[in-house]
């Protein structure tokens, strides 16, 4: 009787889930009702797609050559026939959090999503600095865009987009600043190293860093040491500010969130260089949470998707 009414349950929070498919169960404060954000959860965040038998998704273990290394990357490949619009997701310093969570919810949402180590990151061989991530960046997106990756996993090069956390946001603005046919950038709480660099050349703000824990950090990342990734900060401080790109960017739509974690002023600079230079598709949002989004994550997800389902149709349209 108990398994009885336990699977009755179970059924009717999945026809709720079904129902909220294009709402969220969840509200922004224990016994709240539910917010007009909330109401907008999509579907891939919160329901598994219909099987596809014929054409199932997948994960592919792939390795990104990139200056003679090759990286370490994952391709969750999306369900179904058609050419799929893909998502290159760069992770943060050093990346800790590798959004998986995000990366699953945009695979579901049909796009196919590559995440990949730098150089020197978590395993990937070679040795790790900003520049070199820099250089990674455009080595994803030019794996993406080889007609051998495009046949073997459909994929639309038309519809390839960028999405970026922490430094990720970085990588992700400088990767689609190199490539115009990058079809639209998403930045998480996006760190401009040039921003900071300058204040890297100070030994109190260093102080502060370290003791903050950035010391630690670079434990995972191959040949840094803290010192030399500050130094290559402050020196390429005047070239790496991510403002600077707005002038190539304004093409795209771009989709900026932020977080309670101060890194809020540099990413409106950005918004607000885009929309100077001419750019009318620029979406802010701020949550209120931690730079990791640890209690928004379904927040995070179902923005970032509503954005991208909106935008790949956009493109496909645009180009038929």
């Amino acid at each position: 009787m108990r398994t009885a009414l336990l699977a009755v349950t179970f059924l009717s929070l999945s026809g709720a889930a079904v129902l909220l498919s294009g709402s969220a169960w969840a509200a922004d404060a224990p016994g709240a009702p539910l917010t007009a954000r909330a109401l907008q959860t999509p579907a891939a965040v919160i329901v598994d797609p219909h099987p596809d038998k014929a054409h199932p998704p997948g994960l592919a273990d792939v390795r990104i050559d990139s200056h003679g290394s090759a990286m370490n990357a994952v391709l969750y490949t999306a369900a179904g026939a058609m050419p799929h619009p893909a998502v290159v997701l760069f992770h943060g310093f050093p990346g800790n959090e590798q959004n998986l969570d995000l990366a699953q919810a945009i695979r579901r949402a049909g796009f196919t999503v590559l995440t990949l180590h730098y150089r020197g990151a978590w395993g990937s061989p070679g040795v790790f600095s900003f520049t070199h991530a820099l250089e990674d960046s455009d080595a994803a997106i030019a794996f993406m865009r080889d007609p051998a990756t495009v046949a073997k996993y459909n994929l639309d090069p038309r519809r390839i987009f960028v999405a970026g956390h922490s430094m990720g946001g970085m990588m992700a603005a400088s990767a689609a600043a190199h490539d115009p046919k990058i079809a639209g950038l998403v930045m998480i709480s996006a760190w401009d190293i040039g921003a900071e660099g300058p204040h890297f050349a100070e030994p109190e703000h260093r102080k502060k860093q370290m003791d903050a824990g950035f010391g630690d950090e670079v434990i995972p990342l191959a040949g840094a040491t803290p010192d030399g990734l500050m130094d290559e900060a402050a020196a390429n401080a005047a070239k790496w500010d991510f403002v600077d790109y707005a002038g190539v960017l304004k093409s795209r739509p771009a989709l900026i969130l932020t977080a309670d974690d101060g890194l809020t002023p540099d990413n409106q600079r950005l918004a607000a260089a885009l929309k100077a230079a001419g750019d009318s598709d620029v979406t802010e949002e701020h949550m209120t949470t931690d730079h990791s989004y640890s209690d928004h994550r379904i927040a995070l997800e179902s923005t970032i998707v509503r954005w991208l389902e909106r935008h790949q149709a956009a493109v496909g349209e645009a180009r038929r």
